[in-house]
């Protein structure tokens, strides 16, 4: 006779949970985001704020050795959305010194938010063990890519973002262990890709993702992809609690 247990691991299984009723990472496609106060951001992750949130795993994604933990937290306020990174490393592998560069060339982490899922258009963020950055907004027409750079860059619709080097120095092929990085973006600063500021049970579209050069190109991402960020169609969904 089937126990009680063994069913409901059957069914664990079924809904990508295992018998502890932990997701497996990269297996659901909707991540909630809880609402905070604004904060003062820290670099390290250790504000109080944070403990609202549960870390979301960044799962590796193309063939290598590195094998390095990613993992990230979101929150959302009045005025904008929060989020925190925590990736493993090894070295530093960053020498751009200077925003709005190609940073996707080296170490960074990206994360993508598609307000309004009916259009092509999305914002994407990217910054730096460096804490360098690059902000822009993106018409993908069927893969190819329009993009632009904020204009009057200033005040309530400027970013705020800080690094925070483990293990080493923040500098540029710096021996470390991992470099945490929180990030707060303004609503102000996505206007008109979104109607209004989300509420209590608004939906995003939006992906989560890494790029490491230790050994060669690896990738990360929330919601797997072919290895191109850009493919909207497959954004997981932000609910906003």
């Amino acid at each position: 006779m089937i126990s009680a247990f063994q069913v409901v691991c059957f069914l664990s299984v079924l809904l990508f949970t295992n018998c502890s009723g932990e997701v497996k990472q990269g297996d659901t496609a909707t991540l909630l985001i809880r609402k905070t106060d604004d904060f003062a951001l820290t670099g390290n992750g250790e504000g109080e704020h944070w403990n609202k949130a549960k870390w979301t795993v960044i799962q590796q994604i193309t063939p290598g050795n590195s094998r390095y933990a990613t993992k990230a937290k979101v929150l959302y306020s009045d005025t904008g959305i929060y989020f925190l990174f925590f990736c493993e490393d090894k070295k530093l592998t960053a020498s751009m010194q200077a925003d709005f560069l190609d940073l996707w060339n080296e170490d960074v982490i990206e994360l993508f938010l598609q307000p309004d899922s009916t259009t092509a258009a999305y914002f994407e963020y990217e910054l730096s063990p460096l804490n360098y950055e690059l902000p822009i907004a993106i018409y993908n027409e069927k893969g190819k890519l329009n993009s632009w750079i904020p204009f009057h860059y200033e005040k309530e619709r400027k970013t705020r973002h800080l690094v925070n080097v483990q293990g080493g120095l923040q500098k540029s092929n710096a021996d470390v262990s991992s470099w945490t990085s929180e990030i707060f973006i303004p609503y102000q600063l996505l206007r008109p890709l979104y109607k209004n500021a989300p509420v209590s049970g608004t939906r995003w579209k939006g992906n989560l993702n890494r790029i490491d050069y230790d050994q060669g190109e690896t990738l990360w991402a929330w919601r797997r992809n072919s290895g191109d960020f850009h493919e909207y169609n497959k954004f997981g969904t932000f609910q906003f609690e």
